[in-house]
C-alpha cells in the first residue's frame, strides 16, 4: 500500500516535470538583427554621455555604473531615470542634462545590471527581484537624508518602476514617471509583441514558470525573450553595448507582475508621458486602463512623437519639468 502511494505521487510530480521540461526545451533564442521595428536614428546620435560613468556597490558587493547629473539647487529632489530594455542610460542623457540644468533635479541614471558596455552577463542577473534590490542601493548612496526621490522609466524601464513601487522598497518612492511604460504582454496597452520589437519564447516562459511554482529555479539562466534591433545599431559605435536578449529572472525582473494593476495601485502620484505614434504601445488607452486602478496620475500624450523619440521630445522635458516643479509647489 506505501510503495503504491509513492509510486502514485511520484508519477504524479513526474508528468508536469516532464511537460514542463518539454516546453522550456521545444524553443530557442534566435538572432533577430535586421527586423527592427523601432526607429533608434536619434538615439544614435548620441554615442557620449554628457556626464562621465562611475559606479556604486550593490548588496552583492558587485559594482555598477551610472551617471551623475547635478544640480546646485537647494531641495531639489532626487530623480533616477530607468532606461528601457535592450539598451541602457545613454538613452536618458540629453533629458537628464536639461532637468539638472534647470535645476529640477539631481539626476542619476544607471546601466541597470546584464546591460551596457560591459556587463559581467549580459541579459542576465543573478535572481529574480535583483534590479530592484540594485536600484535601491543606488538610491541609498546618492540621497541626501530628507530629499524626495522620483523614479522615472522608459518602456521597460517603465514598467519596472511600476514594479519597485509594490515591491520591498517602494516606500523609496514619493513620485514617478512613467515614459510609455510596458505594462504586460496582455495589458490593453501593448501592441502584439511590442508593435515587433520582442519576440517572446511563450512555450518556454511557461514551462519555467511551472518550474518555479514549484522553487525549481535551475533553469532561470536560459533566455527567453529576444530583441529586433535594426542592423544600423549593431554596426554603428554603440553596436557592442546593445542587449538582444534576456533570461528568464531578468525578464521576470524588468516588469510588473502578473497582476499589474496592483501594482500600478501601489505608485505615489506619477506622470505618464507617451507619443501618440509609439510602435509598441497605444497611448490612448494608458489612461482608462491605469486611472481605475490608480486615480493619482497625469497623463500627457504627445502627437507625432514615437516609442523611442518621447524621451528626448520637447513636449516629454516640459511635462516632467511641470511634474517637477508641482511636487515642490
Amino acid at each position: 500500500m506505501l510503495l503504491d502511494l509513492i509510486s502514485f505521487v511520484a508519477i504524479s510530480c513526474a508528468i508536469p516535470l516532464s511537460i514542463a521540461l518539454s516546453l522550456i526545451s521545444s524553443q530557442q533564442s534566435r538572432d533577430r538583427t535586421g527586423e527592427g521595428s523601432l526607429d533608434f536614428s536619434r538615439l544614435l546620435g548620441r554615442t557620449e554621455q554628457s556626464s562621465p560613468l562611475i559606479s556604486y556597490k550593490t548588496p552583492d558587493g558587485d559594482e555598477l555604473g551610472f551617471r551623475r547629473y547635478a544640480t546646485a539647487r537647494e531641495g531639489a529632489p532626487l530623480l533616477l531615470l530607468v532606461h528601457g530594455s535592450g539598451w541602457h542610460g545613454i538613452a536618458f542623457d540629453q533629458l537628464a542634462q536639461r532637468v539638472a540644468d534647470a535645476g529640477l533635479a539631481n539626476v542619476v541614471v544607471p546601466d541597470l545590471r546584464g546591460h551596457g558596455a560591459n556587463p559581467e552577463r549580459r541579459g542576465d542577473i543573478n535572481y529574480i527581484g535583483q534590479l530592484e534590490s540594485d536600484l535601491h542601493a543606488l538610491i541609498e548612496q546618492e540621497a541626501r537624508d530628507g530629499q524626495s526621490v522620483v523614479m522615472g522609466g522608459h518602456s521597460s524601464g517603465g514598467g519596472l518602476v511600476v514594479r519597485y513601487a509594490n515591491g520591498q522598497f517602494g516606500e523609496d518612492l514619493k513620485g514617478a514617471i512613467l515614459m510609455s511604460p510596458f505594462l504586460k504582454y496582455n495589458a490593453p496597452t501593448t501592441r502584439p509583441s511590442s508593435g515587433g520589437w520582442a519576440e517572446a519564447m511563450v512555450r518556454r516562459i511557461i514551462g519555467l514558470s511551472m518550474l518555479n511554482t514549484v522553487g525549481i529555479t535551475v533553469f532561470n539562466h536560459l533566455p527567453v525573450i529576444d530583441f529586433a534591433f535594426p542592423q544600423e545599431v549593431i554596426d554603428g559605435p554603440l553596436g557592442h553595448t546593445a542587449t538582444r536578449a534576456y533570461s528568464y529572472r531578468m525578464n521576470t525582473s524588468f516588469a510588473p507582475r502578473n497582476n499589474y494593476l496592483q501594482d500600478v495601485s501601489k505608485l505615489p502620484p506619477f506622470l505618464l508621458v507617451a507619443g501618440r505614434d509609439d510602435e509598441a504601445f497605444v497611448a490612448d488607452l494608458y489612461e482608462p486602463t491605469l486611472s481605475p486602478a490608480n486615480p493619482n496620475g497625469r497623463y500627457v500624450l504627445i502627437d507625432g512623437v514615437s516609442h523611442l523619440d518621447v524621451i528626448s521630445s520637447d513636449e516629454a522635458f516640459t511635462a516632467v519639468r511641470d511634474y517637477l516643479t508641482g511636487r515642490d509647489g
